[in-house]
């Protein structure tokens, strides 16, 4: 098989290196620029999906639980935040990284004419379905968290619905936010960000717009410039027990 900078090195001329010929494969389950041609059509499917950029969103999901303050490591709550996980980045993330691609491909066609869709080894009925499938899937799995957690009112499943909804808007016509440099990495930012975050937060906790009031012993330690407040406001030895 060709690698991509052989293909590259032969449009313009270059020279390939010995380090541009390696690591090709692990580039192409990655979904990495510059990963070597692959023709299995499984592995073409997961580099559509760019598994390198699950990795926030995953990460996202473990601060949301652990911000609910409700998170325990026990198998039931790890089981939780694990199916959210799969969720995010699998699902959701491949499902984004899909349409991005498929909005893409005609400028992908006379850039990067190697990519799976403008290169022909995935066909666009096989993208197409693979990006249902996804959508699909990441929504059946938010609604499944919700019953597991006991939802009075779809959270889980409305932040999919929302996210899904940017993801579009960002890649597809007419509005391709990514085109504006505002808007686009608002909706960047915001999908990798705050909706997995959002997203553990809402399946160990609750979302609203109250923010806890800071301990009250410890507020005049902040506003006080006199050192003898540390003294006048330190915890007492029947609270140091405490502990």
């Amino acid at each position: 098989e060709e690698d991509v900078s052989e293909k590259k090195a032969a449009a313009t001329g270059e020279e390939v290196s010995v380090d541009d010929q390696g690591g090709g494969a692990t580039q192409q389950l990655l979904g990495i620029r510059g990963a070597k041609e692959e023709t299995n059509i499984w592995k073409i499917r997961l580099q559509l999906t760019k598994p390198v950029t699950w990795v926030p969103l995953v990460w996202g999901v473990l601060c949301g639980a652990a911000a609910s303050g409700n998170f325990t490591w026990t198998p039931v709550d790890v089981a939780k935040s694990l199916t959210c996980m799969i969720m995010a980045g699998p699902f959701l993330t491949g499902f984004t990284q899909t349409i991005n691609d498929w909005y893409d491909r005609e400028i992908d066609a006379i850039n990067e004419p190697y990519r799976p869709i403008p290169s022909g080894k995935i066909s666009e009925e096989e993208v197409k379905a693979q990006i249902w499938f996804l959508l699909l899937a990441g929504m059946a799995t938010s609604y499944g968290l919700d019953r597991w957690a006991e939802h009075e009112f779809p959270v889980m499943l409305t932040l999919t619905a929302f996210g899904c909804f940017i993801s579009y808007i960002y890649s597809a016509p007419p509005l391709k936010l990514k085109q504006n440099g505002w808007l686009g990495n608002y909706a960047l930012g915001a999908s990798y960000i705050a909706l997995p975050w959002w997203a553990g937060q809402a399946l160990f906790g609750t979302l609203d717009w109250k923010v806890g009031d800071p301990n009250p012993k410890a507020k005049p330690l902040l506003e006080c410039p006199n050192p003898r407040c540390f003294e006048e406001h330190a915890p007492s030895e029947d609270a140091e027990a405490d502990w």
